[in-house]
């Protein structure tokens, strides 16, 4: 779904922890932007860590590519349609290595979370071979 960028509405700066309205969401709707400043914005899963929010995708997905070359997002709690359940927050995301030292963290919390269907993902990836990699997000400083 493609869009144009909007003004964005922050986030009540009371919040002890910068997701915390993101807290007992299962979909999280990552806006990534295009280098010519349109917003594509993808319903995703999502885990939370301390003060920031971990994705795991397809390492070679649009929404890694655009991340790569410029870090600047949104998310908002969504439903697994997309369909907006909060307010945006703008934030910052880098890539990691989905090998590295987070990822067997991230992947058994996404286990813990989504249960039965994380394993059945993992499974049908691993036969399609699929590399994965890890999206940190922060809040934008």
């Amino acid at each position: 779904m493609e869009t144009k960028p909007v003004e964005t509405k922050p986030v009540e700066a009371k919040l002890t922890k910068p997701f915390e309205h993101l807290s007992g969401h299962a979909y999280l709707n990552l806006e990534t932007f295009r280098r010519n400043g349109t917003g594509v914005r993808t319903p995703v899963w999502f885990v939370l860590d301390e003060h920031c929010v971990y994705v795991r995708t397809i390492a070679n997905s649009g929404k890694v590519k655009r991340i790569r070359n410029h870090s600047q997002v949104q998310v908002a709690p969504c439903k697994v349609n997309g369909d907006l359940v909060g307010d945006w927050q703008p934030a910052v995301a880098r890539e990691l290595e989905a090998g590295g030292e987070m990822g067997p963290k991230i992947s058994r919390m996404l286990r813990q979370k989504y249960g039965l269907q994380a394993v059945f993902f993992s499974l049908m990836s691993a036969l399609r071979r699929e590399k994965y990699t890890l999206i940190e997000i922060k809040p934008a400083p």
